[in-house]
């Protein structure tokens, strides 16, 4: 069954609602239990499961802080959509291999989201800025 673009708006918003908080366990609960999570660029490549993302959400949530996702455009198809945001908050670890220094930080992003049919977030494939957050962040 596909989902409406009201039930995958109501999904990610939850998401970026846990990732605001700094919930894990949350975040990790709108993942399928086979989610495949790929953070393009990402050293280790796409991770596969729930406790295989945990480890970026770890990391995320210890380098930046504060942080709002804004989504400035959503794009819909059957079981998935296309997220354009934005994030705003302060670098305060190392996030992307930085040193943040506790600076503040703004960068867009492209989520590519693909649902299982109850609902939960199947595939989380993430494009984000990195030249503009090398600029904000010099070393």
């Amino acid at each position: 069954m596909a989902l409406s673009p009201a039930q995958m708006d109501q999904k990610l918003d939850e998401h970026f609602a846990f990732e605001a908080a700094d919930n894990v366990e949350g975040v990790l609960a709108t993942l399928s239990d086979h989610v495949e999570h790929d953070i393009v660029g990402s050293p280790t490549g796409p991770t596969h499961g729930r406790e295989g993302a945990r480890d970026f959400y770890v990391s995320l949530f210890a380098d930046l802080a504060d942080g709002k996702v804004e989504s400035l455009r959503r794009l819909y198809g059957e079981n998935f959509m296309v997220d354009e945001s934005r994030w705003t908050g302060r670098a305060v670890g190392h996030p992307f291999g930085l040193d943040g220094r506790d600076r503040p930080l703004s960068f867009r992003l492209l989520h590519v989201m693909e649902f299982s049919p109850e609902g939960d977030i199947r595939r989380e494939n993430v494009w984000l800025d990195l030249a503009s957050i090398m600029q904000q962040l010099p070393q």
